[in-house]
């Protein structure tokens, strides 16, 4: 009995030794592998690389990567649109295709009284702006002055609109054109017959040796004349360049023939808003000149010395003859080409030409700028001007350019 109590005790004793053999044996069996799944939950607290991989979060090398904004290689680029040479180039691709230098601009003019086909100066000067605007690949627009109360507000829609150069035309114009310049010194400024006592660096006043021009017209006259007797028929002689028309015209007929009888007649009877606008005026005036014996008539002053032209033209049959102004009037004035012999030209549309050339190259200068002048080509009167007459006046021609010949014209009319 003591034994089997001694055997239970015993085996008591022994049984959990021999259930912990047991266990540690049993390595291979999957059952106890299974721990495997508590080992794997605790990976994703172990594991920081989910939640502690700031990888994904970290990766602001994909938001931080200003790399890709940051990068102002991309928007930097205004080396392309920054750079004024792509702004400026239409300067020499505008002006190449022409054969200009310059730079583009807006240009306008304004006119005096009278229109634009005044076959005269105000036509001249805008066919210079055009031809100025074309050359250096800019863009022109004209304002006709109906009244010359207006030249002020003419000028200043141009000056409101932003323009870049102003072109006025007359004598009438250059007080208004002045003090435009002056309050508004970033717009240049081209005053037509317009003498500049005053040097302002924003404008220039084109200006004209008229005296010669009217000198070379003057002795043609003479040379050409039959009954001894020229005539003129011109605008007020209060504007400069129409008095040295006038009076160059008389002093040439002289240095030909000094007893010869020259007839001028100034519209200097009405205001400066008729004086160039009154071909009726005009026509009348030449006409009664011819009843006294006039063979050759030379109109100076706009639309009024046109009149004296179809003066010439109605009267062609008693063979009178005419000299036009400004322009080459057998071209601008075709109904008249039977009796124009020739015209004393200023040759505007030149100088407004090459003064716009000069500001698209920011080298108009100021002060005064002395344009050409000289005799249109004969035309249906090539045959029946004699060769010595021609070889005569190419002779005067050269000797009022070089300075040998004077005509002793005063610059304006001498205060009486």
């Amino acid at each position: 009995m003591f034994n089997r109590v001694r055997l239970l005790v015993l085996a008591m004793l022994l049984l959990p030794l021999i259930a912990a053999c047991g266990s540690s044996g049993s390595t291979a069996t999957s059952p106890t592998t299974a721990p495997a799944p508590t080992v794997a939950a605790a990976a994703p607290t172990t594991a920081p690389a989910p939640t502690e991989a700031p990888a994904p979060t970290e990766a602001p090398a994909m938001t931080e990567a200003p790399a890709m904004t940051e990068a102002p290689a991309m928007t930097e680029a205004p080396a392309m649109t920054e750079a004024p040479a792509m702004t400026e180039a239409p300067a020499e691709t505008a002006t190449t295709a022409a054969g200009g230098t310059g730079t583009p601009l807006k240009i306008g003019l304004v006119t005096d009284v009278g229109k634009l086909n005044d076959k005269s100066f105000n036509e001249s000067a805008w066919n210079g702006t055009q031809m100025g605007a074309e050359a250096i690949g800019g863009e022109a627009k004209a304002i006709e002055t109906t009244d010359p109360n207006d030249f002020a507000k003419n000028i200043d829609q141009f000056v409101s609109e932003d323009y870049d150069v102003i072109v006025t035309v007359g004598f009438a114009l250059g007080e208004a054109t002045i003090e435009a310049a002056k309050a508004n010194p970033d717009i240049l400024f081209i005053g037509v017959d317009q003498f500049q006592a005053e040097t302002l660096p924003n404008l220039t006043g084109l200006i004209f040796d008229e005296d010669k021009a009217g000198f070379l017209a003057g002795a043609l006259a003479a040379l050409y004349s039959k009954s001894g007797k020229i005539g003129a028929v011109l605008g007020t002689d209060l504007v400069p360049p129409v008095w040295k028309f006038g009076e160059g015209y008389r002093a040439g007929a002289k240095h030909i023939k000094p007893d010869i009888d020259v007839q001028t007649v100034y519209h200097s009877d009405v205001g400066f808003d008729k004086t160039f606008v009154d071909p009726e005026w005009g026509k009348a005036t030449a006409l009664s000149m011819f009843d006294k014996g006039v063979d050759v008539v030379f109109g100076a002053g706009g639309q009024t010395g046109n009149g004296a032209l179809f003066a010439a033209q109605d009267r062609k049959d008693s063979g009178v003859v005419a000299i036009g102004v400004d322009a080459d009037q057998y071209l601008t004035v075709p109904e008249v080409q039977d009796v124009l012999i020739s015209s004393a030209m200023k040759i505007i549309d030149q100088g407004v030409m090459d003064l716009l050339k000069q500001a698209s190259e920011g080298k108009l200068p100021g002060g005064n700028f002395v344009g050409k002048v000289g005799l249109a080509p004969y035309h249906n009167f090539e045959d029946k001007v004699p060769a010595e007459t021609k070889a005569k006046i190419d002779e005067l021609s050269k000797q009022l350019e070089d300075g040998s010949l004077k005509t002793n014209v005063p610059p304006a009319k001498p205060a009486s």
